[in-house]
């Protein structure tokens, strides 16, 4: 007689939104009205247990600020990083220099970080340049847990996600608009001990109209995220140790209202 073998169980699960400093939260409801900007983390931290950091793709990440925005949060919280644009997107010549700026100033945050996100642009496409100039990055970042998000389709191979997997580097799983040339959404899990998924909107004008508020402003439905929850989600969960969510879609709150509600049904 021959018995199935147990079915692996569902990792944890740690759920937020991208950005949390956002003055028309405040206007939403997300925050009480008179919330200043200083005081937002607490507040963040207080329903959320991750948060991924967008200040530091606009700006090289400083030590002291790091420091800073620690002492905000409690100790159990955790952050994701972006890498600075200097480094992804704008790749300027000096770039080894900004390597080692972001290393010394991200440190602070060491024994609290999920991830440093490198978010690639639509147009760094899979060409040699572009694959030597992401495995220098890759190695300049390896003392820290990396994940690597792609925009151009031409990634998505399996020599790609053979090389992620080698160095432990987790693929980002990303939910937006179903376009031509974009990276598909994939439940690809490179790294076993992460996965990482974020949700960016599904809205396809917004997406081609260059406007960033019009980019992001989608909110997910119940059905949506339930569908997504137990089909794409809980396949991720199978294949990793612990995941991290992060949604978006921030115009009008609606990032941290999806939020709350995928919370509540992974739970």
């Amino acid at each position: 007689m021959t018995t199935n073998p147990p079915e692996k169980k569902l990792c944890p699960v740690l759920i937020g939104t991208s950005g949390y400093s956002y003055t028309e939260w405040v206007d939403s409801g997300f925050y009480p009205q008179g919330t200043r900007t200083p005081e937002m983390l607490s507040l963040y931290a207080g329903l959320f247990p991750i948060v991924e950091l967008n200040y530091t793709w606009y700006q090289m990440v400083r030590a002291e600020a790091i420091s800073r925005m620690i002492a905000k949060a409690p100790e159990h919280f955790l952050f994701a990083a972006k890498l600075t644009r200097t480094l992804t997107h704008e790749r300027e010549r000096d770039w080894r220099e900004a390597l080692r700026l972001y290393r010394d100033g991200i440190k602070p945050l060491h024994k609290q970080l999920a991830a440093i996100l490198i978010q690639l642009p639509p147009d760094f496409n899979w060409t040699r340049n572009n694959r030597y100039y992401l495995s220098h990055l890759l190695d300049g970042l390896q003392q820290f847990p990396l994940a690597v998000e792609f925009r151009h389709a031409s990634w998505a191979r399996d020599s790609v996600f053979a090389e992620l997997e080698q160095r432990w580097v987790t693929l980002v799983t990303v939910d937006g608009p179903s376009l031509p040339g974009l990276f598909p959404c994939l439940d690809v899990v490179t790294n076993s001990a992460l996965f990482f998924v974020r949700f960016h909107g599904r809205n396809k004008q917004g997406w081609q109209s260059g406007n960033m508020q019009k980019k992001f402003d989608y909110s997910y439905s119940e059905d949506e995220l339930r569908e997504w929850n137990q089909s794409c989600l809980s396949r991720l969960r199978r294949r990793a140790e612990r995941g991290v969510i992060f949604f978006n879609n921030h115009v009008r709150a609606q990032a941290p209202e999806n939020a709350v509600l995928l919370q509540k049904m992974v739970q």
